[in-house]
């Protein structure tokens, strides 16, 4: 099974990278990300001044983390003395350093940096939503590097394509879409208080829980804009979700948030998922995935459902939750015709698949 593929002259030996956050944030984490075999590495996001990060500042719960860390807490130095020196000895995959955030950022940040750069990822978190900022941004890049960068679109931006129509006119490659929601906010009801967030109470949600916004996101773009290089980030916690992405339109996929609720080799579990993944929905390349084009299937006309009978637990969730009243216990799981509005809530909650 061919696991690689590659974009912008960068060659991945399977489309998985890590998000920028806190599993990449030193030489340490780096090295560990790196051994799990990953098609590419993301720096955290490295800005001309070190991040002062509120503690606790990562809650994680089911389908969601909540985190208020911001960019790196080590100095531009420490990155450029230390860990990128020692890491492009040991890297043996494409290396996208990740930096914020404004145009003056950039000025100084992009010479330092380029040099140890495959190629570059750029957060707009904290520039607003101004695409004549964000645009002049990207010219600066542009203006000291040859090599490829994404810029990262935040959900605060209004229009996915018009920004990424901005930013290729300016210069840039390509797109990371997207990043973590936001602002959000966790409240603590024993101690009345906010504990996760920043110090306006704030925090960003990313992980399971945004996965369709990010595919709707990822999807709408390449719609419009065909050869515009787009990584797919938000949501990501299984080889499944990799390929979901990709028939959206995704030339490479980032995930952070999954392995922080998940464990920290869930990488490299994907990674060896993948192969069997694709097999088994029937394709024999990664390439082939992004070659295949998503088909629409819409109909008005209500299916009543049915129901396996030895797969049944007769647990009456589809009972509680039909939003039609048109599922009753009769000996079985029935269903009412006439009040079946053909919603198929009741399949996708099904916990043992008995609907169909």
């Amino acid at each position: 099974m061919k696991l690689q593929t590659q974009f912008d002259g960068l060659i991945l030996k399977n489309p998985l990278m890590p998000a920028a956050g806190p599993l990449t944030g030193d030489l340490e984490k780096l090295e560990f990300i790196l051994e799990q075999g990953v098609g590419a590495l993301v720096t955290k996001t490295i800005s001309t001044t070190a991040a002062i990060v509120p503690r606790p500042c990562i809650y994680g719960d089911r389908d969601y983390v909540m985190n208020s860390e911001l960019w790196s807490e080590y100095t531009k130095e420490k990155w450029i003395d230390e860990f990128l020196p020692e890491f492009s000895k040991k890297c043996n995959v494409p290396l996208i350093v990740s930096v914020g955030y404004s145009k003056e950022d950039m000025e100084i940040l992009i010479p330092l940096l380029d040099r140890f750069a495959d190629a570059f990822e750029v957060s707009t978190h904290y520039v607003g939503s101004d695409l004549t900022v964000i645009a002049e941004t990207v010219r600066t890049i542009r203006k000291h590097t040859n090599k490829p960068f994404y810029m990262k679109i935040s959900p605060h931006i209004p229009n996915p394509v018009l920004f990424a129509k901005t930013i290729k006119e300016a210069g840039a490659t390509g797109i990371a879409a997207i990043n973590s929601l936001g602002p959000t906010m966790k409240i603590d009801i024993n101690n009345k208080a906010i504990v996760y967030g920043n110090d306006k109470g704030f925090a960003w949600t990313s992980g399971p829980a945004i996965k369709n916004l990010a595919l709707a996101t990822v999807y709408l773009i390449k719609k419009e804009m065909p050869d515009f290089t787009i990584i797919g980030v938000g949501g990501i916690k299984s080889a499944d979700d990799v390929i979901e992405f990709l028939l959206a339109g995704a030339d490479g996929v980032q995930m952070l948030s999954a392995a922080l609720l998940k464990g920290k080799t869930l990488y490299s579990k994907i990674i060896r998922d993948l192969p069997s993944a694709l097999d088994k929905y029937g394709f024999s390349s990664i390439e082939e995935v992004k070659k295949t084009r998503l088909k629409i299937e819409t109909s008005y006309i209500p299916k009543l459902p049915k129901l396996y009978e030895e797969k049944c637990t007769k647990c009456m969730l589809c009972v509680k939750i039909c939003p039609y009243f048109a599922i009753e216990f009769k000996d079985k799981i029935t269903f009412d015709k006439d009040k079946c509005f053909g919603c198929d809530l009741c399949i996708s909650k099904c916990p043992t698949r008995a609907i169909y």
